[in-house]
C-alpha cells in the first residue's frame, strides 16, 4: 500500500489557510488584484489537501490486482490480467531528475508521482512486477 505522506497533506492545508488569510488581508487593504490571486490559490491548494485527507492511499496491491484512486477520491480495482505495462518514466530537466510511475491498463493510464506514493516509483514498479507475476 502506497500513500501520500501525512506531512504533505498538512502542508497543503496550511498553504490554503495562508492563501485565505492573505485574501482577507488584501480585501481589507483594498487590493483586489491580490484577492483575485489568493482566492483561487486557496481553493486549489485546499482541494488538493482535502483529496490527500480523503484518499491518502493512492495505490494498493493484493493477490487479485491493484486498487488505484480514480477521480477526486474514488477507487478502481484493476485485476492483474488487465495490466498491460508497468513502467517508470524518468526525465531530466534543468539538472533535476524526475520519476513518474505509469500503469497502463489499455483503457486508462494511471500516473503516480513520488509524492503520491510516498516512495520511489522505481521501487514501487519493482514491487508491483514481483507481485503481479
Amino acid at each position: 500500500m502506497w500513500r501520500v505522506r501525512r506531512e504533505l497533506a498538512v502542508f497543503k492545508i496550511l498553504g490554503a489557510l495562508v492563501c485565505a488569510g492573505l485574501a482577507v488581508y488584501w480585501w481589507v487593504e483594498g487590493d483586489f488584484r491580490g484577492v483575485i490571486l489568493a482566492v483561487p490559490a486557496a481553493v486549489l491548494v485546499g482541494a488538493m489537501g482535502l483529496r490527500d485527507l480523503l484518499a491518502p492511499v493512492r495505490l494498493a496491491a493484493d493477490e487479485s490486482g491493484i486498487t488505484v484512486v480514480h477521480g477526486f477520491a474514488g477507487k478502481r480495482h484493476v485485476p492483474w490480467e488487465s495490466i498491460w505495462d508497468i513502467k517508470v518514466d524518468v526525465r531530466r530537466r534543468w539538472g533535476v531528475r524526475s520519476e513518474m510511475l505509469e500503469i497502463d491498463t489499455g483503457d486508462n493510464l494511471h500516473i503516480f508521482s513520488p509524492h503520491e506514493l510516498g516512495a520511489s516509483p522505481t521501487e514501487v514498479a519493482a514491487a508491483l512486477r514481483r507481485r503481479g507475476t
